[in-house]
């Protein structure tokens, strides 16, 4: 998190994004009645509640991007969907107030995780954003 406050801009945001790779699994689950207290997102639709759980065989791994962004900015998540679409990695895209997090196919974890970082490294080098 920036001590400043949140980074707004598409280069700030990219550069600073440090993905970190939590080592638990994750599974998208539909629930009836109050979700788990262990949820990490909870989502009200017409259709049913989604809760996002920790579960040892859940087929998710989430990639937090370390950066604040500032939930204005424009171009982070696309940016995001962009390079992993260019590999084929599907990734679902969950924000909060502080960080957006990313949960991708667990087999393909680690190489969404080089992606990310690579196009960070890149964005703070100073080379054009894919988006």
């Amino acid at each position: 998190m920036s001590a400043s406050g949140p980074v707004g801009d598409l280069a700030g945001m990219l550069a600073g994004m440090a993905p970190k790779l939590d080592d638990r699994s994750w599974a998208f689950v539909l629930v009836e009645g109050e979700p788990s207290a262990d949820a990490f997102a909870v989502i009200r639709e017409e259709e049913g509640t989604t809760a996002i759980l920790p579960y040892p065989a859940g087929d998710f791994a989430r990639i937090t991007l370390m950066v604040h962004s500032a939930l204005d900015g424009v171009g982070l998540t696309a940016a995001v969907a962009s390079v992993l679409a260019e590999r084929g990695i599907a990734c679902n895209v969950v924000a909060g107030f502080h960080h957006d997090h990313l949960f991708v196919p667990w087999e393909r974890r680690e190489e969404a995780l080089e992606a990310l970082a690579s196009l960070s490294k890149a964005s703070a080098s100073g080379e054009a954003p894919s988006a």
